[in-house]
């Protein structure tokens, strides 16, 4: 087994609040939360993750599943100070996914999820093969342009160039080979046939503009586990908690509200 480092930020929020923790997707970091972050800090205690070789987290030396790096993100709660009744987690795309592994493997750990712009599985084996094949070849930087269509909904990009540059600088500066074990993971990630067995209340999210995780694949999740929700962001690409932080602070607080 290898469990992958991973690091995250320190906890920001009322020292006696829920600990929340903050997945990112594939080629950002914890930027990708930073806005909504702001906001969830008030009511929770927020900690931000980051995948392998992205953001502050060390470049992986060997190969990973998605499991073991949901193992990784299970330890890195229990450093964080986890507790009864569980913690609570939302993520985003790859981190999403991982939130799902986390939920099978660390039953009880994680008292409701929040799974955004995500799916039981993502793509097809050999798109993620392929893409891992670009990354070692030419580097993450050939992967911005590409990128950048797919992340973003129309006029995201105009409305905050600021943060929207700095997400596609979290790509370019990403390690490429973590970057490629990243894509490898999710060439053998499939979850379907085992979201029966997720007693944790889930919420999935879709976003109107989202073509690699479009609304069937979050109604996947949601009618799949037996405490599953649907909810939409009809204005939000793929990476919705950047795009919209209010919209989807307003989500997950009201959802996690439920499970106090």
């Amino acid at each position: 087994m290898t469990i992958p480092a991973i690091s995250a930020t320190a906890p920001v929020g009322p020292a006696d609040a829920s600990l929340l923790l903050l997945g990112p997707s594939l080629g950002t970091s914890t930027l990708v939360w930073e806005p909504a972050a702001t906001r969830l800090s008030e009511r929770y205690r927020v900690v931000r993750w980051d995948l392998p070789g992205h953001g502050r987290s060390p470049a992986a030396t060997a190969p990973f599943t998605m499991a073991e790096l949901a193992l990784a993100v299970a330890a890195l709660a229990e450093e964080a100070g986890a507790d009864e009744p569980g913690i609570l987690f939302a993520g985003v795309s790859m981190g999403g996914a991982v939130g799902l592994e986390l939920l099978l493997a660390r039953p009880g750990l994680v008292r409701a999820a929040a799974i955004l712009c995500s799916g039981a599985v993502i793509g097809s084996p050999e798109g993620w093969r392929e893409r891992a094949r670009a990354a070692r070849s030419t580097g993450t930087a050939s992967l911005v342009v590409a990128s950048a269509e797919r992340w973003f909904a129309p006029g995201s990009m105009a409305r905050d160039p600021d943060l929207s540059g700095r997400l596609l600088h979290s790509l370019r500066d990403a390690d490429d080979e973590s970057y490629a074990l990243c894509c490898e993971a999710l060439a053998g990630y499939d979850v379907r046939a085992r979201l029966a067995e997720i007693a944790t209340p889930v919420l999935a999210v879709w976003g109107g503009h989202d073509a690699v995780t479009p609304q069937a694949s979050a109604a996947e999740i949601a009618s799949g586990v037996p405490h599953g929700r649907l909810a939409g962001l009809p204005e939000a690409g793929h990476l919705a908690p950047a795009e919209q932080p209010a919209a989807v602070t307003e989500l997950l607080t009201a959802f996690f509200e439920e499970h106090g």
